[in-house]
């Protein structure tokens, strides 16, 4: 047993590990200790090591009656991590692992163990730490939620933010998922969007989502998801930032009402002034967002096209009431005024601030794909896809309804003139969802009858 231990001691000389054994009764004192604990400990030799208690070695009072108690009660202990009190006077972190004993010759007691300099993982912990605590710090100082998500889009880490608006603490929200605090409706496309990223590597960026609080109510946020990757470049996770703009989207909606009504009220001159073009921008503006909604539009971009409807003859509120009411040919002057309502209109409207492009689209809606519309004679991708919803919704609505200067031509007639012009003056595209539209309808007018 004594050679074995002494073998031990000198093997872990080689090591770096302190190895001891220390007498508790009836005198305490190291009996034995290898090479390397002195010199772990600053001592100049093992005889000057043995001149110290154990004891004598904690700089915590309470570390050292922990560790003791331990050993008195369980006769064992492993990795006690604690300050010693190096013989230069600093203070060095050390980690003992021990057990208690007795010499069946003598019924001496004594601790058998091992202690083990654990200061630079101690600083290396400590700057991590620092690093950590940095990180949340920094992260708890944004008001906007942030969140981290493993591969299986479990929350992992979250700031303050985050951890108010769910009422929990940091620590009760780390394993769950969307679906613990959200409808199934709302978590499932918030999931799809966190395995895109998992699984392309791309980000999602400025994503905006309405959400049903707890107290009934909805608010509106921007999104942005990005990838988290590890050491060896892989996606670990996601990472995510969502910024509440509940209040501004109020405040938008607000000045935006304020505007609609505005230009509603313009609208209603216009229908004082000229009852048909009036009807005819509603019907427009009713197969426009018909044809909008089968592309899949949000409720924004909707409501974009369906106001340049409404709004895209609002130009001819200036031209006289004899030329746009005339039962005639237009000769060439005339034809030239009427053509200036679309640039009229633009200028009525093109210094308000909307969410969607209504000014230029309403520009463009007389522009065709091959260069031959007006005003400036756009072609192909210059001519925004709302215009080209409006030019075909126009064509549409105009030819199967009666005008000042002849009777409808009907739904044959335009069909015929979609089909003639589609690809050439017409998006294709736009073009069959109308004619898909009208077939669901039986080649009837689908749109509202005003």
């Amino acid at each position: 047993m004594k050679d074995t231990f002494y073998l031990n001691l000198t093997t872990a000389d080689h090591l770096g590990i302190g190895l001891f054994k220390y007498a508790l009764s009836p005198k305490e004192k190291f009996i034995i200790v290898n090479s390397s604990l002195p010199k772990i400990l600053k001592y100049s030799s093992k005889p000057e090591l043995k001149k110290i208690k154990l004891g004598e070695l904690f700089v915590n009072i309470d570390d050292r009656e922990k560790f003791f108690n331990i050993i008195e009660k369980q006769a064992e202990i492993k990795l006690f991590e604690t300050l010693f009190r190096a013989n230069d006077g600093q203070s060095l972190w050390v980690s003992i692992s021990a057990c208690k004993a007795f010499a069946k010759d003598t019924e001496e007691e004594y601790i058998e163990g091992i202690i083990e300099d654990i200061s630079s993982r101690k600083e290396i912990e400590k700057s991590l730490f620092l690093e950590q605590d940095f990180l949340q710090g920094a992260l708890d100082s944004i008001p906007d939620a942030i969140y981290f998500k493993d591969r299986e889009n479990k929350i992992i880490k979250v700031n303050k933010f985050y951890a108010q608006g769910t009422g929990l603490k940091p620590e009760e929200i780390v394993g769950k998922t969307d679906f613990d605090f959200f409808s199934e409706d709302q978590a499932r496309p918030m999931q799809e969007d966190d395995n895109f990223v998992l699984n392309t590597g791309q980000p999602i960026i400025g994503k905006i989502e309405r959400t049903l609080l707890p107290d009934g109510t909805w608010n509106q946020v921007i999104t942005t998801k990005i990838p988290i990757y590890n050491r060896d470049n892989h996606v670990a996770g996601t990472m995510g930032i969502t910024r509440d703009m509940t209040a501004y989207a109020n405040m938008e909606r607000e000045r935006l009402t304020m505007l609609i009504n505005t230009l509603a009220v313009l609208s209603k001159a216009l229908e004082m002034r000229d009852p048909y073009t009036f009807s005819h921008t509603r019907r427009v503006a009713s197969i426009a967002e018909n044809i909008a909604k089968r592309m899949g539009w949000d409720e924004n971009r909707l409501l974009g096209i369906k106001l340049a409807g409404e709004l895209h003859d609002l130009g001819k509120i200036g031209i006289p009431l004899d030329i746009l009411n005339k039962p005639g040919r237009l000769n060439d002057l005339e034809y030239g005024l009427i053509r200036e309502h679309v640039i009229n209109c633009y200028n009525l409207i093109k210094d308000l601030e909307f969410p969607f492009p209504l000014a230029e689209t309403i520009y463009q809606h007389h522009e065709r794909l091959d260069g031959t519309g007006y005003p400036r004679h756009l072609n192909d991708s210059k001519i925004l896809i709302e215009a080209r919803i409006l030019a075909v919704s126009d064509v549409l609505e105009a030819m199967t309804h009666h005008r000042p200067y002849r009777e409808a031509l009907g739904i044959e007639a335009a069909l015929h003139e979609l089909r003639t012009g589609c690809g050439t003056k017409y998006d294709t595209d736009i073009v069959n969802i109308a004619l898909g539209l009208l077939a669901e309808n039986d080649n009837k007018p689908f749109w509202m009858n005003t």
